[in-house]
Parts: C-alpha cells; sequence; structure tokens
C-alpha cells in the first residue's frame, strides 16, 4: 500500500508557480487545492534546487555577437541624430 496521494510533476510545478511568481501566499495555493503547506514548501525547496538548463556556447556566442552589433548601430543612430540636429539648426 501507498500512503498519501501522488501527484503529477506538472501539477507540483504549478502549484510552485503561483508561489514564486504569482504573488499567492503558501497558505492561500495550499488550501485552494487541498494541499498540505508542508507540501508545498517542500516541493517549492525541491524545485528551486533543480539546476536550469544553461545556455549552449552557440547561443553565447550569437548573443555577443548580437550585443556587439546593438551597440555599433546605436552609436550611428547618436551620429545621425547628432547630424541632423546641426543640419537643422544650420541652414545654408
Amino acid at each position: 500500500m501507498s500512503k498519501g496521494k501522488h501527484y503529477t510533476q506538472e501539477f507540483k510545478v504549478e502549484a510552485v508557480k503561483k508561489i514564486t511568481e504569482r504573488g499567492y501566499s503558501v497558505s492561500e495555493v495550499s488550501e485552494r487545492l487541498g494541499i498540505c503547506t508542508k507540501t508545498l514548501y517542500h516541493w517549492r525547496s525541491q524545485l528551486s534546487q533543480t539546476p536550469k538548463p544553461k545556455q549552449s556556447s552557440d547561443d553565447q556566442l550569437k548573443i555577443a555577437k548580437l550585443e556587439s552589433e546593438l551597440k555599433r548601430v546605436t552609436k550611428e543612430r547618436d551620429i545621425l541624430k547628432k547630424a541632423a540636429r546641426y543640419f537643422a539648426s544650420n541652414p545654408e
């Protein structure tokens, strides 16, 4: 015989999200779902220890390239803004 109820991983994740992301208190969520508060605290600690997948090196390279391109384009835009102001204030 098994003790207690068994919940799916999806159910646990959604219950913890209600606490961590949506701002509900543990007591509110436990009351709504019919779960003991101790169980929710356990799930929260268990899920927070789960390592999140790291980005691959290809993704990191792509991000670095895009960030450098963004800097370059931002500088170009700023130069064009200054030039537009200059020519607008000094008509010849």
